[in-house]
C-alpha cells in the first residue's frame, strides 16, 4: 500500500513537469506556426522567438531549445490553431495573451517582410485569443517600435 502511494505522489509530480514544459510546447508551437507560415523560417525568426522565450517569458534556455528543436523537426505535423488558442485561453492572462500577439508580430517583422498569410494568422489568432483589432493592432505597432529601436543601436 505504502509504495502505491508512493508511487502515485511520484507520478503526479512528473505530470506536474510534463505540464509546464506542456504549456513551453504550446507557445513554442505557436510560434514555429506564425514563423512558417509565408512558407520559410528564416534564422531570424527562429533566433527572436529563442529570445522572446528566455527574456519576454522567462523560460530556461536549454528547455527553450530543445523544445525548439524538437518543435521545428516535426512542424509538418502540427496542430491546428484551436489546439493551441484553446490551451492558451486556458492558462493566460488577457495581458499575457497580449503579449503573445506583440511577440508573434515581433518574430513575423524580423526578417523584415509581411506577408499576407502572416497578417492573416494573426488576426485569426487575436480572434480566437479574444484579442480586440485594436488591441492586435497596438500590438503591432509596439512591435515595430521595439524592432526599430533595436536596429538603431
Amino acid at each position: 500500500m505504502l509504495r502505491s502511494l508512493k508511487k502515485l505522489f511520484e507520478n503526479s509530480e512528473v505530470s506536474n513537469a510534463l505540464d509546464s514544459n506542456n504549456d513551453l510546447v504550446v507557445l513554442v508551437g505557436l510560434m514555429i506556426e506564425a514563423a512558417n507560415t509565408d512558407g520559410n523560417i528564416s534564422q531570424e525568426e527562429l533566433d527572436k522567438i529563442s529570445y522572446s522565450l528566455i527574456n519576454t517569458f522567462n523560460e530556461d534556455q536549454a528547455v527553450v531549445e530543445n523544445i525548439l528543436n524538437n518543435s521545428l523537426q516535426n512542424k509538418d505535423s502540427s496542430r491546428s490553431l484551436h489546439y493551441y488558442t484553446s490551451k492558451i485561453n486556458k492558462i493566460f492572462s488577457d495581458d499575457k495573451k497580449l503579449l503573445l500577439i506583440e511577440t508573434l508580430w515581433e518574430i513575423i517583422l524580423s526578417d523584415n517582410k509581411i506577408h499576407d498569410f502572416e497578417s492573416s494568422l494573426i488576426r485569426r489568432l487575436a480572434g480566437l485569443l479574444y484579442i480586440s483589432d485594436v488591441n492586435c493592432g497596438n500590438a503591432k505597432i509596439r512591435a515595430q517600435r521595439k524592432l526599430q529601436s533595436r536596429d538603431n543601436k
